[in-house]
């Protein structure tokens, strides 16, 4: 079965149906990730978003039931160029296509992906409709009207309804690391959109974690008597989300904090930066970042974000602690005065492989120091 893509400024592509059948829109946006489609798929970051991979073939390795960063599929489509009809892991659960079909996700193969992929960064990431039904200016005019990104709080659309709690015995802990015997520390987790892997780490570093919709009050945060903060990744416009900038300055000075990605952005929004919509934004496993606090060490970080902080407003009270080597936009920030701090990239993915996971061993012991000196 055939199926289009149409992009909104009227560049039409058509390949091969792959997945379920129907018609959905969204943001077009590219990853350059070799491996980790399923983790792209369940990545709560990509809601109303079409992804298309620059990797030649998807689906080798399958799909299980651990890899999941949330509870199901986000994004609106997938793009391949090729889709591996053979399926070779000891890990695989179940084929791509039907992963796709369980989750009613409308995806497409056979596409030049090369030319598509240089089409956004040359134009910018785009609307587009990905159709198994029709195609042509009919669907060009769907395009046009769907909701840009910008301006949009897609929070609402993936945080959790309600309080929930985790701690390391509910995960399947990777072997390597020292379990330690006991819960030392609870951590307070805003929930813009969650990846699985985050909530992981923490359990495994000892902490108790209890996950808070993002609509949440920073009175009933304090009422749990959490011993830190962390702000998730999410999706959408950081300066289109209510409330939750409102939240970080309540509890500012009151408990340590930690963000990543949309988490980040909003940090920094909270303390008077500004952000700003990137041309085709940064998604893929292989961004040089460089690492000011460590005397200018280059990390391997994995990226996923539309947006970016202006690093030419950056508030009096914050500074600069991490850079992109592609483009030079912000990629972390301390508070000067209160213990703060946040990274737009994913500490919790492993492209370095292990580059960035010690910002969770900061945060723990950021938040030690502040027990200790608040006695």
């Amino acid at each position: 079965m055939k199926a289009t893509l149409a992009l909104e400024d009227g560049k039409i592509f058509t390949g091969e149906a792959f997945g379920a059948q129907g018609e959905a829109g969204g943001e077009v946006v590219f990853n350059t990730s070799l491996s980790g489609y399923q983790e792209v798929l369940t990545d709560p970051s990509y809601a109303g978003q079409i992804v298309v991979m620059t990797s030649p073939l998807i689906g080798n390795y399958g799909i299980n039931d651990e890899d999941n960063e949330s509870e199901k599929i986000h994004l609106k489509g997938f793009i391949m160029k090729e889709a591996s009809r053979i399926t070779s892991n000891f890990r695989s659960q179940k084929e791509l296509e039907l992963f796709l079909l369980e989750n009613g996700i409308i995806a497409m193969t056979g596409i030049d992906t090369r030319a598509l992929t240089r089409h956004i960064r040359s134009k910018g990431a785009m609307r587009g409709v990905i159709s198994t039904r029709c195609g042509g200016e009919t669907m060009v005019e769907k395009a046009k009207g769907i909701k840009p990104m910008a301006g949009s709080d897609m929070v609402k659309k993936v945080t959790c309804s309600s309080v929930k709690e985790y701690s390391k015995g509910l995960w399947r802990l990777n072997k390597g690391f020292n379990q330690p015997e006991k819960q030392e520390l609870h951590i307070a987790a805003l929930d813009l959109g969650i990846k699985r892997n985050i909530i992981r780490h923490l359990c495994e570093r000892g902490c108790k974690v209890t996950l808070f919709p993002a609509s949440t009050p920073a009175s009933e945060i304090l009422a749990a008597k959490p011993d830190g903060l962390f702000l998730s990744n999410g999706p959408g416009d950081p300066g289109a989300v209510e409330g939750v900038a409102d939240t970080i300055n309540e509890i500012l000075g009151k408990l340590p904090i930690f963000g990543i990605c949309l988490g980040h952005q909003i940090f920094c929004l909270s303390q008077g930066a500004k952000t700003f919509k990137l041309k085709f934004g940064h998604r893929g496993i292989n961004h040089p970042v460089m690492d000011v606090n460590a005397g200018n060490v280059v990390r391997i970080t994995s990226q996923n974000h539309g947006f970016a902080v202006d690093g030419e407003n950056l508030p009096e009270s914050m500074e600069i602690t991490h850079y992109s080597l592609y483009d030079n936009t912000v990629e972390g920030v301390r508070h000067k005065k209160h213990p703060a701090f946040s990274v737009q990239y994913h500490p919790e993915a492993s492209p370095g492989p292990h580059d960035a996971a010690p910002h969770f061993d900061h945060f723990i012991e950021m938040i030690k120091a502040h027990k200790g000196g608040s006695r």
